[in-house]
């Protein structure tokens, strides 16, 4: 480990680091714009020159290795000469529009130009003009302030796996374009806008909306998806004006995907901000006393075992609890958090979430997928599966239907017997799974909706327990959730051991709840089922149901959820529900009120104190380790029906984003490319 000196402090660094990376161990600050940590190096900008000694010009500290005993100058004479330079030539051509950059406030160029320019330039000469570049309806595009950093273009290219954009020209004709005018095909694009140090690539949803410092700031958790990344909610007054990531190596790095960062419009449209009664066949605006009487009149008239309630995928962990505890109060068991209709259950934890851990995905070197699409199903996810594949020559293999990842790998075949094969060695990829030192096998959640379920956990186990999948050091058994509610859900035994699941519920309920749940099949409810509806959104769970009681969305509670490796994550309220809408699971305590009787818990503080104390993992920092037991019970035979990827439109998954405009608009747009669907 090479010792050098920086700005006269010593420090020992990592064979390999750089000495930018080197003086960020040291906290000395250095100057960038197109140096990111978690891109490629590409040493354009030099901004972030110092100054090392016996070498005859100041030194690019991204691209220079930290050597044995080099000694490092970041504050000299010469080195700020050298940045003032640097700046002063990169705001030849920039336009002075920084009153009406929506940048304005975050940006890079503007804040260093404060600290390391020269406040004045020597050129007077006319600045060029770039034209504008259409790179589809996420990204709002001011190409004449690019300063060619190509953060932008490595992004693409590195972590999102499509290369679509790159550099036409020299010198000073260079552009920033995607070479063909189209939308950028990538679940992750809108991560450019905040990898852009300069006002080149904005949001385009968000445009002249707000300034910044007009914003409160809100740390929350994306629950579209299974990964739960952290984001930041920025509101201005009662509105949400746009989703941010915040880094969390753990789980999404830096970045979130596009429906994360874009749906948030959908929040302010369709919204059911009112209870509603159906009353000679049409839905009308009624009174919560209203609707309260009136539900608690048909749930008196009814058998218990005849009341059952199914949670959707965006369902919080406390509304499933008080769920749970109501029912069970009036003589019911009949809940199920698997809309999906899957069948796997809670015995063992280890068989439903994700035991690799996100983080841990770095460390493998070969993933066997079985009926699934991460790119679609976890877009961050994926973004890990291909950074092992760069890193560590991750192979990556699929059983199941042809699909695009953004990676090399090899499709095995899409017929479910090929499992049996692998688990008895005898297919040709066995000699593979062999050699591997740290295996992982991904399990699609759509295969667990299948009849042949049980032929595809045994003989999975078999595989993981064959090729050392899982011992003390690693364990490569990992199923692939889709909703956010799910593990949680599964956690505290939101799904039937004495009661029946979704799929009979459907058909046999007198009354049924849906908390959100707006993916079942609802032809198979018979007419005479008494639907209650607690959501926020207009979807196809308000147009069946008798009764609909407003709920909060996710950025207007404060809800736990516990995302698809079993951590868990907290949403936190950054705006008021509209109207007369409030928490689910405070509509459950009031509906428990009026029937008269206490479900032992009044607010939220309580009520998490029940959760803890009843389920210990919710007290728990950080992911709680996962037993398999591998006894094979006996063997079944698998479908002769191949696997099917449970998600065809990435930008229309869910409540929210399906009344999201502009994921309409992706939808419409991007969702027929062809290298974003099967190959």
């Amino acid at each position: 480990m090479p010792k050098l000196t920086i700005d006269g402090q010593e420090v020992t660094v990592p064979e390999g680091l750089t000495i930018i990376q080197a003086c960020e161990m040291l906290g000395v600050e250095i100057p960038r714009f197109c140096y990111h940590e978690q891109l490629a190096i590409a040493g354009n900008c030099r901004m972030c020159l110092v100054e090392v000694e016996k070498s005859p010009k100041p030194v690019a500290s991204c691209t220079q290795p930290a050597a044995e005993g080099m000694v490092v100058h970041t504050n000299s004479i010469n080195v700020k000469k050298a940045r003032e330079g640097v700046m002063e030539f990169l705001l030849i051509n920039h336009p002075l529009d920084c009153p009406i950059c929506d940048q304005g406030g975050e940006c890079d160029l503007q804040d260093q130009a404060m600290a390391y320019g020269r406040g004045t330039s020597r050129f007077s000469e006319h600045k060029r003009a770039v034209k504008d570049k259409y790179m589809g309806p996420l990204i709002k595009t001011h190409m004449t302030r690019c300063i060619h950093c190509t953060r932008c273009v490595r992004f693409m290219e590195d972590v999102a796996g499509v290369p679509e954009l790159g550099a036409v020209g020299r010198g000073e004709d260079m552009e920033i374009t995607t070479y063909i005018e189209h939308g950028l095909h990538s679940e992750l694009s809108g991560n450019i806008i905040d990898l852009c140090p300069v006002g080149a690539l904005t949001s385009k949803p968000y445009a002249f909306k707000a300034r910044n410092w007009e914003l409160r700031n809100t740390e929350s958790i994306d629950v579209l998806d299974a990964i739960c990344s952290s984001i930041r909610v920025d509101s201005k007054g009662r509105e949400v004006m746009r989703v941010l990531p915040i880094r969390d190596d753990r789980v999404n790095e830096e970045w979130i995907s596009d429906k994360a960062r874009f749906s948030y419009d959908a929040l302010a449209r369709q919204r059911i901000d009112m209870p509603m009664v159906r009353i000679g066949g049409m839905l009308q605006d009624a009174t919560y006393e209203m609707a309260y009487s009136s539900l608690a009149s048909k749930l008196k008239r009814v058998q218990g075992s005849k009341i059952g309630a199914i949670a959707g995928n965006l369902t919080d962990v406390e509304t499933m609890l008080v769920m749970k505890d109501f029912l069970q109060a009036i003589g019911s068991n009949n809940y199920d958090c698997r809309q999906d209709g899957s069948m796997l259950g809670n015995a063992e934890r280890g068989l439903y979430v994700f035991n690799t851990t996100i983080e841990g995905i770095e460390k493998a070197d070969l993933c066997l997928i079985i009926g699934a699409n991460p790119r679609f199903e976890a877009a961050v996810l994926n973004a890990r599966l291909r950074k092992a594949h760069l890193q560590n020559n991750m192979e990556v293999a699929i059983i199941g239907e042809r699909c695009d990842l953004s990676y090399p790998h090899k499709t095995l075949g899409n017929n479910p017997w090929i499992i049996k094969q692998i688990a008895s060695g005898e297919h040709p990829y066995c000699s593979k799974l062999k050699q591997a030192k740290n295996p992982m096998l991904i399990l699609g959640s759509g295969v667990l909706a299948r009849s042949d379920i049980e032929a595809t956990l045994h003989y999975c186990k078999r595989i993981a327990k064959n090729y050392n999948m899982v011992r003390e050091d690693w364990n490569g058994f990992n199923v692939l959730q889709r909703a956010a509610s799910r593990v949680g859900g599964m956690d505290i035994g939101f799904l039937p051991s004495i009661g029946i699941g979704v799929n009979q519920m459907l058909e046999q309920m007198q009354v049924l709840f849906l908390l959100g749940a707006d993916e079942v099949d609802f032809s198979r409810i018979p007419d005479n089922t008494f639907v209650v509806y607690i959501g926020h959104h207009g979807d196809a769970g308000a147009q069946r149901a008798d009764i609909i009681l407003p709920g909060a969305a996710y950025t207007e509670k404060n809800g736990t959820y516990v995302n698809l490796e079993g951590r868990v994550r907290h949403a936190r309220k950054a705006v008021s529900p509209p109207g007369e809408a409030k928490e689910d699971w405070q509509q459950l305590m009031d509906l428990a009120t009026q029937l008269g009787f206490s479900l032992g818990y009044s607010d939220l503080k309580s009520l998490r104190k029940r959760l803890a104390k009843e389920f210990p993992i919710f007290m728990q920092k950080g992911i709680q380790a996962a037993h398999i037991d591998f006894k094979e019970g006996k063997s079944k035979d698998f479908s002769d029906d191949p696997f099917e990827n449970p998600i065809r439109n990435f930008y229309m998954t869910d409540v929210i984003s399906r009344n999201s405009k502009t994921m309409l608009q992706c939808s419409q747009e991007l969702i027929s490319y062809p290298q974003a669907i099967a190959g």
